[in-house]
């Protein structure tokens, strides 16, 4: 399962606005590279291909790749206050890097 925070959402559809994409889907895609680290890239897309899986959370609709489905289960991608800058972060159980998050 695949979930967006409350925060993210909301950042989600105010960008999507902003950038007169209101309506489409946001594409999820992530990248091993050869160090086993993960590269996250998402943009909005209104194109769909052979294998995506599409995803309602919070109001949002998600399109995940073949490739990236296995690497995203359990993933949230939540939208954080980092060192005084927002920031979206990937919460993924999944990534060789992913630390839980502690409680303050």
């Amino acid at each position: 399962m695949i979930t967006v925070s409350p925060e993210a959402a909301a950042q989600i559809k105010i960008s999507a606005e902003q950038g007169k994409a209101e309506g489409l889907a946001l594409r999820l895609a992530i990248h091993q590279k050869d160090d086993k680290s993960f590269h996250y890239v998402m943009g909005f897309d209104e194109n769909s291909m052979d294998g995506d899986m599409t995803i309602d959370s919070n109001g949002v609709k998600l399109v995940i790749d073949s490739e990236s489905q296995k690497l995203a289960a359990g993933l949230k991608l939540d939208y954080v206050d980092l060192e005084g800058k927002m920031e979206f972060v990937f919460l993924n159980p999944n990534d060789p890097s992913y630390r839980a998050p502690t409680e303050d």
